[in-house]
């Protein structure tokens, strides 16, 4: 699999100076009321290139939902693919391997009916402590609203096996959990999740996200909601973090928000911060990043820093023709 010529959109993320009782955030930069400060990485996708093309060029085809992971000069990254609703929905999860983070060989592809499930969303990939990968995988229980997460353990990312998942986080008869994040810092294993409402099933895409901790990343313990929509502003109707770092006694989130219900699967992307994982607060009453076409969605960004300090970013963008791509740039 290799990254084509892409169209180059144009579209920055420039946030404006934002006070809070914490932190003020102006333009990339980050400054702690102590002083300390850190750089944030946004997109801006007219530096970006094509990493996958969506299955088709019409609305409702995707490629994206990205979760990366480095190990030595290789990357790896487990993606979603998609079809319109009544099509397939979410019928696979592919695992890929590159040495320049651009051009991917595909090592595997895991489609939804070998995990039983009526639609896959974004995985979470994760190298372990003792060296093994795991692949967490977001499944829809066929005929409902609910979303459940399965997990699937092996000593190299080509080897995954379908036969082998186990649930680990199942939700309940009122809440769907799926699209986790998953870090392992100071011997825990840590957990940001998108929560959804079903006792009401015309408000099952309102989301939220909750926290959890585990000591395995197997059973997790949830410790309430880490950051949830704002009434009247961009990210009212929920948020959805996509990815989380730690630096200078910061933690920074992005996440995906949406004002309404008819923005569903066109989501922006924003910036949170915080110093404890239970509480994030938005820095920002705009999305600081979209995209320039169609619905404006950028969304499901995840981050990896690279040797020499830049950072390397991948995410789902819509185009022109109201498909969905996954990208990457280098920043």
């Amino acid at each position: 699999m290799t990254a084509p010529e892409g169209h180059a959109p144009d579209g920055a993320g420039v946030a404006p100076v934002v006070p809070s009782a914490e932190f003020v955030y102006y333009s990339d930069v980050i400054t702690g009321k102590a002083g300390s400060r850190i750089q944030v990485a946004l997109p801006r996708a007219d530096r970006s290139v094509v990493v996958v093309e969506p299955p088709a060029a019409e609305p409702g085809y995707w490629a994206g939902a990205p979760s990366v992971a480095q190990l030595g000069d290789e990357i790896y990254l487990a993606y979603r693919l998609r079809q319109p609703i009544g099509a397939g929905r979410g019928y696979a999860v592919a695992v890929a391997r590159s040495c320049d983070g651009v051009r991917f060989e595909t090592l595997l592809v895991i489609g939804k009916s070998e995990m039983d499930t009526e639609s896959l969303e974004r995985p979470a990939l994760v190298l372990t402590p003792q060296g093994t990968w795991r692949l967490y995988l977001s499944c829809a229980t066929h005929g409902t609203k609910h979303w459940r997460v399965e997990m699937i353990e092996a000593g190299h990312p080509g080897d995954f096996s379908a036969r082998t998942s186990q649930v680990v986080l199942p939700g309940d008869a009122k809440t769907g959990v799926k699209d986790p994040v998953i870090l392992y810092r100071d011997g825990m294993w840590h957990l940001w999740a998108s929560c959804h409402p079903l006792e009401d099933p015309d408000e099952a895409d309102q989301m939220a996200t909750d926290y959890a901790t585990s000591a395995d990343g197997l059973e997790w313990s949830w410790q309430g909601t880490a950051l949830a929509g704002r009434a009247g502003q961009w990210d009212a109707r929920g948020t959805r973090v996509s990815a989380v770092r730690y630096a200078a006694g910061m933690i920074v989130a992005y996440y995906d928000g949406r004002a309404s219900a008819a923005e569903n699967y066109e989501e922006r992307t924003g910036v949170a911060t915080g110093t404890e994982p239970t509480a994030l607060t938005p820095l920002d009453s705009a999305p600081v990043c979209r995209s320039p076409y169609r619905g404006g969605g950028l969304r499901y960004l995840d981050v990896l820093q690279q040797a020499d300090g830049r950072y390397r970013l991948y995410y789902e963008l819509t185009r022109p023709d109201g498909a969905h791509e996954l990208r990457t740039e280098l920043c």
